[in-house]
C-alpha cells in the first residue's frame, strides 16, 4: 500500500473522534509501531489536529473555525480550484503564496463534527493531484441530490455504485458510495476516478445501504 492511500486509511479510522491505541492503528494498516508514529506526526505536519502520544493513543480533535465567515462546500471547491490553478503557475513567488494561504485556510475553515478537519492533504496531495478530481465534482453532486446510480471506473473495471456523501479533507475530495459489485460501502477518492457516468436508473434508502448505516458502522 502506498503511503498516502495508508495516510488516507487512517484518517478514515480517526474520523470518528474516539481514542485510538497506536497498536491498533498498526494492526489495521499491516505496518510497525514505528511507521504509524511517524505517520501520526506526517498527519500533525499536515495540519490534521491530531491528539495523543506514544503509548497512549490517537484521536482527532474539532477543528478551529473562523466566525462570521462561512462558507458552503461549493465555495470551498471553488476556492482551492483557484488555488490549484495558481499554485502550478510558473511564478515561484505566486505559487508559494497559494501554498501558505491553503495553510491559513486549511487552519480556520470550519468542518463538520462528522468529517476529518480540512488541513488533512497539502502536505501529502500536491495541487496538480486534486486538480484532477474537480471535473468529477458537478456530476457527483448532481447524482447525489437526484439519487441517482453511478457508473464509475478507479481501476480499469466499470462498477455501479448509490453516491452517498462528498467529503472534504483539503484538496483531497472523497466519496461515500455503496457498492453493488462488492455489496459494501467504500470511500472514493474522487481524484483517482478515471471515467464516470450517471445511469438513468434511481435509488432509495435500504436497510443496511444507507449513509446513516455508513455512519453507524
Amino acid at each position: 500500500m502506498r503511503r498516502a492511500d495508508r495516510l488516507m486509511n487512517l484518517v478514515q479510522i480517526l474520523r470518528d473522534g474516539t481514542l485510538h491505541r497506536a497498536e491498533d492503528l498498526a494492526n489495521a494498516t499491516d505496518v510497525s509501531l514505528r511507521t504509524i508514529y511517524r505517520d501520526m506526526e506526517t498527519l500533525a505536519a499536515s495540519g490534521v489536529p491530531i491528539e495523543g502520544e506514544r503509548g497512549i493513543g490517537y484521536r482527532v480533535t474539532a477543528a478551529i473555525t473562523l466566525p462570521p465567515l462561512n462558507l458552503t462546500m461549493t465555495e470551498v471547491e471553488a476556492l482551492h480550484l483557484g488555488l490549484s490553478a495558481v499554485g502550478q503557475s510558473a511564478d515561484a513567488e505566486l505559487c508559494e503564496a497559494a501554498r501558505t494561504l491553503s495553510s491559513k485556510l486549511d487552519a480556520v475553515l470550519p468542518e463538520q463534527s462528522s468529517r476529518a478537519p480540512a488541513g488533512y492533504g497539502f502536505a501529502i496531495y500536491p495541487f496538480a493531484d486534486a486538480a484532477r478530481g474537480f471535473q468529477h465534482l458537478p456530476r457527483l453532486r448532481q447524482a447525489i441530490r437526484t439519487r441517482q446510480k453511478l457508473s464509475v471506473d478507479t481501476d480499469g473495471t466499470d462498477r455501479t455504485v448509490r453516491p452517498l456523501q462528498l467529503d472534504y479533507w483539503g484538496r483531497l475530495w472523497t466519496c461515500v458510495v455503496w457498492c453493488e459489485k462488492t455489496k459494501d460501502f467504500d470511500t472514493l477518492r474522487v481524484d483517482q476516478i478515471k471515467k464516470l457516468r450517471i445511469l438513468p436508473s434511481l435509488f432509495v434508502d435500504e436497510p443496511g445501504k444507507s449513509l446513516r448505516d455508513f455512519n453507524q458502522r
